[in-house]
């Protein structure tokens, strides 16, 4: 059964699930695909080559899948993909890809975009994401799993954010920020490890504490030589710790700046 108010207006060709909500004037586009058991509460403005995963609720005013900021958008077919069981709240908008930045948008399952927050074209965000109210990002930003945006956090355009780091409120990343890094101050600097994330995620207290070691070889200059030979140095020290291979593995695929400056006096790790 499906619960549609009659000032919607659904265009005939749009796919929509079983159980879905749709409350009053809310606009969905010719090739939007709606999942099962989806509500949107009100005034919801859904465009473009969009899906929308099965479960997520999306508040009122909300704009998705409307063409991306970007002079070099042709008007081409891009897409936008939303997973399951996101939290999509009030003025919130996400933009379909652009054809030469790989044509899809897309945001992982169980996300929460709080008030405001924007992702913009060809960007990818990881699964169980919270972005807090108007923090927002570039085109072709990579955000990982389970990672924090802190309330008015801004990401520049193409910039990579690893897994389970915490981007504290009012901070403009600039660079690659490592899996479990926490980024704090205005101009974003690398301050720490996300410890919270960390035990929130259920990590044991071996990984943690591994996670830590690596973090001090590489950024506090605990080993002698190029960063090259400290990473190395890790990679082999700890090659038994997926967490840390992935650290590694991050590292190592960087294109651009990665964020690696401890400002000294600061605190080490976030909940230390």
């Amino acid at each position: 059964m499906l619960a549609i108010d009659s000032s919607a207006r659904i265009a005939p060709t749009a796919v929509v699930g079983a159980g879905v909500e749709i409350g009053p004037y809310c606009v969905i586009g010719p090739n939007v695909v709606i999942g099962d058991g989806c509500k949107l509460v009100a005034q919801v403005h859904i465009a473009g080559h969009t899906t929308i995963g099965a479960g997520t609720t999306i508040y009122p005013f909300a704009s998705l899948g409307t063409p991306p900021q970007s002079v070099h958008y042709g008007g081409g077919p891009t897409r936008l993909t939303i997973g399951a069981r996101c939290q999509i709240r009030e003025n919130v908008t996400v933009n379909i890809g652009t054809e030469d930045g790989g044509g899809i948008t897309s945001v992982g399952d169980d996300c929460f975009l709080m008030t405001g927050s924007h992702v913009a074209h060809d960007c990818h965000v990881g699964n169980h994401v919270v972005f807090a109210n108007n923090a927002v990002i570039g085109g072709h930003v990579e955000i990982g799993d389970h990672v924090f945006l802190g309330g008015q956090a801004a990401v520049l355009q193409r910039v990579r954010v690893g897994e389970s780091v915490m981007i504290a409120g009012y901070t403009a990343l600039r660079e690659d920020a490592v899996p479990f890094g926490y980024v704090l101050h205005p101009i974003g600097r690398l301050v720490g490890l996300n410890v919270v994330g960390m035990r929130l995620r259920g990590f044991s207290r071996e990984t943690i504490r591994a996670i830590q070691a690596a973090y001090r070889l590489l950024f506090e200059g605990e080993a002698d030589g190029k960063f090259a030979d400290r990473l190395d140095h890790v990679a082999a020290e700890h090659s038994a710790v997926p967490e840390v291979v992935r650290m590694v593995a991050f590292l190592r695929a960087a294109k651009r700046p990665v964020m690696m400056t401890k400002p000294r006096g600061s605190h080490a790790d976030a909940g230390e």
